[in-house]
């Protein structure tokens, strides 16, 4: 009953803290793209002219985001088409922004409202799940360096990612607590946020199968959860079938892009270890992405290192969720979106957390910030941190 009433106490600090540093990285954001040129000119404006505050909220996909909340999906046969986009975040976006009126920002704030609410959610569910396996400190800490990520500015921006987030550990904690139901629900709706998150699937039914009571009739129970998860991608591709004829349609939209999955994934990795290791300065300073992608590759291969220690310790559930989020966008053969796609590793940062030494929980904290914040100035001033 105490612990009981300590995890609820530590849930309302966690949420509280959460929706606080959402403030003020917003604030930093501001003062990043008053005292700062942008790289390139400005892609969209939240309100009908530009402003310094509320423009941060909105970078490159954000514009797609809004809309389909503004006015539905449209297929352009053999182009670049908003199907690429995965419909829960946008449509959440739609009803909260009719809160809003008509008006030009009205579906941004719809976005910016689900985003934060999903991220403070997400916070406290994180903290939930991290009990299951560490003490209530250690359970903080992981909150803490999802929060801090240097990559997770993008929870507080009209991105699907704070969405996906939150899904995706409540169908963890409801499955791993057999609670079938609200398992198969909660998996169904992260499914059908994120494009990529479909290749996680196998993480979520093995995670149903292992936590089940060796009873036939929870064994059942729980080879339904898993199969409920999968509706909200099938119901997307069925979608995309009746107005393309192509039920993967959303997949080829992507390559439109230049974004072509399946390749080695080992390729990227390699060829910016290459020049890493032979021209470290040229590279960095004189390529157009050298910076970029060695964010974003360090970050790949740090969470790549970490994907056995993970399996080992918490188990093939964790382990596969990992593996196969970060193996698929490797396999593009470019870390366009690895800071996104490691920003939801929660394994990753539970794991972090149950870290002993002081000393190094420490560290990893003051890295952790100081990345962010070079993050988000790249983010907000329109570098090509996608």
């Amino acid at each position: 009953m105490c612990s009981t009433r300590l995890d609820r106490r530590a849930a309302i600090r966690i949420g509280l803290l959460a929706f606080g540093f959402r403030l003020a990285s917003a604030v930093v954001a501001f003062f990043i793209n008053v005292a700062f040129p942008l790289q390139q000119p400005l892609q969209m404006t939240v309100q009908a002219r530009p402003n310094a505050f509320w423009d941060t909220f909105a970078r490159f996909d954000s514009g797609w985001y809004e809309g389909i909340a503004r006015n539905g999906y449209s297929y352009l046969e053999g182009g670049r088409s908003n199907i690429a986009y995965f419909p829960v975040y946008p449509l959440l976006m739609r009803q909260v922004g009719r809160l809003f009126g008509r008006h030009h920002a009205a579906f941004f704030y719809g976005g910016i409202v689900v985003s934060w609410l999903a991220f403070v959610l997400a916070a406290v569910a994180l903290y939930y799940l991290a009990r299951l396996d560490l003490p209530r400190r250690h359970a903080e800490r992981a909150v803490l360096l999802t929060v801090i990520f240097p990559f997770s500015f993008f929870f507080g921006t009209v991105y699907g990612t704070s969405t996906f987030l939150l899904f995706i550990v409540l169908a963890f904690y409801a499955l791993r607590t057999r609670r079938w139901v609200a398992g198969g629900v909660c998996g169904a709706v992260a499914l059908a946020t994120w494009t990529p998150s479909i290749a996680v699937w196998p993480a979520l039914a093995w995670v149903a199968w292992r936590s089940a009571e060796p009873t036939p009739t929870d064994r059942l129970r729980a080879i339904g959860a898993a199969a409920l998860t999968t509706v909200g991608f099938v119901a997307y591709c069925g979608y995309i079938y009746s107005v393309s004829g192509n039920p993967f349609e959303w997949a080829a939209t992507l390559q439109r892009w230049g974004y072509h999955p399946g390749g080695p994934p080992w390729s990227a990795p390699l060829h910016l270890a290459q020049r890493l290791l032979t021209e470290p300065y040229a590279y960095l300073t004189t390529d157009a992405m050298g910076l970029y992608d060695t964010l974003y590759g360090g970050v790949a291969l740090l969470f790549l290192g970490l994907v056995p220690v993970v399996w080992w310790t918490h188990g093939a559930g964790y382990g596969f969720f990992m593996l196969a989020s970060l193996v698929v966008p490797l396999s593009s053969g470019v870390f366009e979106g690895m800071g996104r796609y490691c920003s939801v590793l929660f394994p990753a940062f539970i794991w972090l957390a149950s870290i002993r030494s002081r000393a190094v929980s420490q560290a990893i904290v003051v890295v952790f910030a100081m990345l962010y914040t070079l993050g988000l100035a790249l983010f907000t001033t329109l570098h090509p941190i996608f």
